[in-house]
């Protein structure tokens, strides 16, 4: 679903009050459709990499363990003891399905992955996940995540319009709710939001986040730029995915 011209303006004047500096692009499978001006725009800046060490979980880690379960590596609902020691110890029964739906299970669910696919999460993600989907600006680089608007943009595009069976499965098992009745819902490494949509990661205040919608292939990502940010996030979705009649 294509943005339309009056609602990306609404979204650019409402990060030009709220925080200026932040990065920020909406779009649908074929690419962004209305980002932060000039930066979207420009294919140079598109290529610069910005610090997203607060999106690693779903950048990195969701990604390779879904290639994991693709493969046949790993069940989601085995044991870990299954497969031996990843090097992160946890109470006995825990499987790849809790550290999944629980905030502090990523250290676990790295160590888990690095295990079962024989390399570091750097080696592991660039070689199934960031060089498959082209994106070659997306490293780890100074102990954090770096990677390029573009690179950000080519990611969100593929999960919500999959062009490949495994990741549209992947997507489609981690964008559901996974706790059944349990508070708070969660998804696999994703959290459910307002319009239908799923954030990344959970809506706390500041730091950057990811938006995606699958039933109207839509998405958005905010890499906030100032202190003032952390009461952006609702304003940011509303604007992007609320219904006309409730913005």
């Amino acid at each position: 679903m294509t943005l339309l011209s009056h609602q990306a303006e609404d979204i650019r004047a409402l990060l030009d009050r709220a925080d200026p500096g932040a990065v920020w692009a909406v779009g649908g499978p074929e690419g962004a459709h209305a980002g932060s001006h000039p930066r979207s725009s420009s294919p140079q800046d598109a290529d610069t990499p910005f610090d997203v060490g607060g999106l690693t979980a779903v950048l990195a880690l969701w990604p390779v363990v879904g290639t994991l379960v693709a493969e046949g590596a790993l069940q989601l609902h085995t044991p870990l003891a299954a497969y031996g020691d990843t090097g992160s110890p946890v109470p006995a029964g825990t499987t790849a399905h809790h550290l999944l739906t629980h905030a502090d299970g990523t250290a676990a669910l790295t160590g888990l992955a690095e295990h079962l696919g024989g390399g570091a999460l750097a080696d592991l993600a660039t070689t199934r996940v960031w060089q498959p989907l082209g994106m070659t600006g997306t490293r780890f680089a100074e102990g954090t995540l770096h990677a390029p608007l573009a690179d950000l943009v080519r990611f969100l595009s593929q999960v919500v319009a999959p062009d490949d069976t495994d990741r549209a499965a992947w997507a489609a098992e981690s964008l559901r709710i996974r706790t059944g009745e349990l508070t708070p819902a969660r998804g696999l490494l994703w959290h459910p939001a307002p319009h239908d949509v799923w954030v990344h990661p959970a809506p706390t205040p500041g730091g950057p986040a990811l938006w995606v919608c699958p039933r109207r292939r839509r998405w958005a990502l905010l890499l906030p730029g100032g202190a003032r940010a952390g009461s952006l996030r609702g304003a940011f979705r509303d604007a992007v995915f609320a219904p006309a009649g409730a913005r």
